[in-house]
């Protein structure tokens, strides 16, 4: 029978051997939280900087949003028990650009597969149905030229495209062999996306659909939101990217955007 001094330095030589780790079992650890932090951000989230200013006000520039990665992916055989869902009327998503691999966008999605499609002085229809959309800004005659009515942009599809409306040239193409009566009809496998800020937002008007695969996913949740400048995407050198950090240390109290933190994106 053991004494209770016998525990004691049991229990000593137990806590001694705990605190005893060597170098490469510390290395191992670290590693292994690296390792799951790499693969939770690259494939389960991801953060995204809005640079621009096509989904006012549903997002702002300088949002920092954490993108979920897993509901709009493929459906895998190996994690039956994640949440798995295509994509549906005016949900938000993150995607590459088509016919531009790199860059990254945000744009809602207005129509699916199927739907017919048009604009009347901004309003977007579908299937014959006006959409009830408070969140998109529209034409407006408030002397700013980018407001101002657009027959392209906003009666979307009414005329042809042409060049002078920044128009990609495979969309010019493309365009008229989906059009019936008037409506743009999405192929399969295809979304049309456009952004929330009508009158300044290139999308698919301009360069046609987003093909399923180019979603990456979709944005949860602004986790940061600091004013940045509209023209802050231009300045892509290395000193002023320098000096812009320098602003955010200085100012990260009071140029960021508190009221956004943990604001759901909707």
């Amino acid at each position: 029978m053991k004494t209770m001094e016998s525990v004691e330095k049991d229990e000593a030589v137990t806590q001694t051997e705990r605190q005893t780790e060597t170098p490469l079992e510390s290395l191992a650890s670290i590693a292994t939280v690296l390792a799951v932090g790499l693969f939770v951000m690259t494939f389960v989230f991801q953060n995204f900087e809005i640079p621009s200013a096509s989904m006012e006000k549903t997002l702002l520039i300088g949002d920092h949003v954490l993108v979920d990665r897993i509901s709009l992916a493929p459906p895998t055989a190996w994690a039956p028990f994640t949440h798995y869902r295509d994509v549906r009327h005016r949900d938000i998503i993150v995607f590459l650009k088509p016919g531009e691999p790199d860059l990254f966008l945000v744009k809602r999605a207005i129509g699916l597969p199927g739907d017919h499609i048009h604009l009347r002085n901004g309003v977007v229809y579908v299937n014959g149905v006006a959409q009830d959309e408070p969140y998109a800004a529209m034409p407006a005659a408030d002397g700013d030229p980018q407001h101002e009515f657009n027959p392209y942009r906003d009666d979307f599809p009414s005329i042809p495209p042409d060049p002078m409306y920044q128009v990609t040239a495979s969309w010019q193409y493309d365009l008229p062999q989906h059009i019936q009566n008037g409506d743009l009809v999405v192929p399969p496998g295809k979304i049309f996306a456009m952004g929330d800020n009508r009158p300044d937002s290139l999308d698919s008007r301009y360069w046609g659909f987003v093909p399923r695969e180019n979603i990456v996913g979709r944005p949860l949740f602004v986790y940061w939101s600091f004013e940045t400048p509209a023209d802050q995407i231009d300045k892509q050198s290395v000193g002023q990217r320098l000096a812009f950090m320098g602003h955010i240390l200085i100012h990260i109290f009071d140029q960021t955007r508190w009221n956004r933190t943990f604001h759901i994106v909707r």
